[in-house]
């Protein structure tokens, strides 16, 4: 069984290492779902998942120095999203045409 999950973060960045941080966070991210704005990303995962995301995350940021926030979101996405302006999000659970 999957759920929806919200990932939000704020990684410090006025120094090289807190750049290189913020980097492997939105690596890390991607592997999981995909980023709907800058700092944000939607994720369709099983509990394994999350907790394998949420162990990768928690080793690369410095708790002192950033935040990190999971959202488990009930239900499926259409009914706790509205989104207003661009949207780029892709079912990868629904047929792709080509």
């Amino acid at each position: 069984m999957r759920i929806n999950i919200l990932i939000t973060y704020d990684v410090e960045t006025t120094t090289t290492a807190g750049r290189k941080r913020l980097r492997k966070v939105a690596k890390a991210c991607e592997a999981f779902g995909q980023r709907v704005q800058k700092s944000v990303f939607e994720c369709r995962v099983t509990e394994a998942q999350l907790e394998q995301l949420k162990r990768r995350l928690l080793r690369i940021i410095h708790l002192q120095q950033d935040s990190l926030r999971c959202y488990r979101l009930p239900g499926e996405r259409e009914q706790w999203v509205e989104v207003y302006g661009r949207d780029s999000y892709t079912d990868f659970e629904a047929p792709l045409i080509l």
